[in-house]
């Protein structure tokens, strides 16, 4: 079928004038392909991670140590998607989330973000690229399926705009595994 633009266009999601590389909290969700339930199993609203689920976290608290002007607050990974908040500074970042990382994960695929002298600053795309790629090349290592799809082709971005929405989302992504069984991403509540 050749390309229509009035049938194939993809609606962005994104803020027209916005740029995403300016610092403050970002809601990030990232969906599995085709949202198979490859990352975790949720029991009695316990996370338990998989193989997959488990190099997602890995590459995930591994951003800052590759972007360091780039934060991370709350995280969680459910069956076929993860909800995280990125928070992007102003300078280098800062010490309060980079002890989140877990040194034994160095390595995990992310390679360090180029530099010119300084920091390059990447922006929020450039940051869920990152998690997605990497993290796909070693679940693929994993499963020996080079090049196999892992994640959507896009994910789902919110800016944060205050505290008290910062406040939200936190609790939401906090108690989102206790709502797994009515959540519509659950495959057992499509009809």
């Amino acid at each position: 079928m050749p390309y229509d633009r009035s049938r194939h266009h993809r609606r962005s999601i994104r803020l027209p004038a916005w740029d995403y590389a300016h610092p403050g909290a970002y809601f990030v969700t990232v969906c599995t392909y085709r949202r198979e339930c490859t990352l975790a199993g949720i029991i009695d609203g316990e996370v338990h991670l998989s193989v997959e689920g488990e190099i997602a976290r890995r590459c995930w608290y591994e951003l800052p140590v590759h972007y360091p002007h780039a934060e991370l607050d709350a995280f969680v990974i459910m069956p076929n998607h993860v909800h995280g908040i990125i928070v992007i500074t102003e300078g280098d970042g800062g010490d309060v989330y980079h002890g989140m990382v877990d040194v034994g994960f160095v390595g995990a695929g992310l390679r360090p973000a180029p530099t010119d002298g300084g920091i390059k600053r990447h922006g929020l795309p450039e940051i869920v690229r990152a998690f997605k790629s990497f993290s796909a090349r070693r679940i693929n290592e994993m499963r020996k399926t080079p090049g196999a799809p892992v994640w959507q082709r896009n994910y789902y971005e919110r800016t944060v705009r205050n505290e008290r929405e910062l406040r939200a989302v936190r609790e939401y992504i906090h108690r989102n595994p206790y709502h797994w069984v009515d959540d519509p991403d659950n495959p057992e509540n499509i009809i």
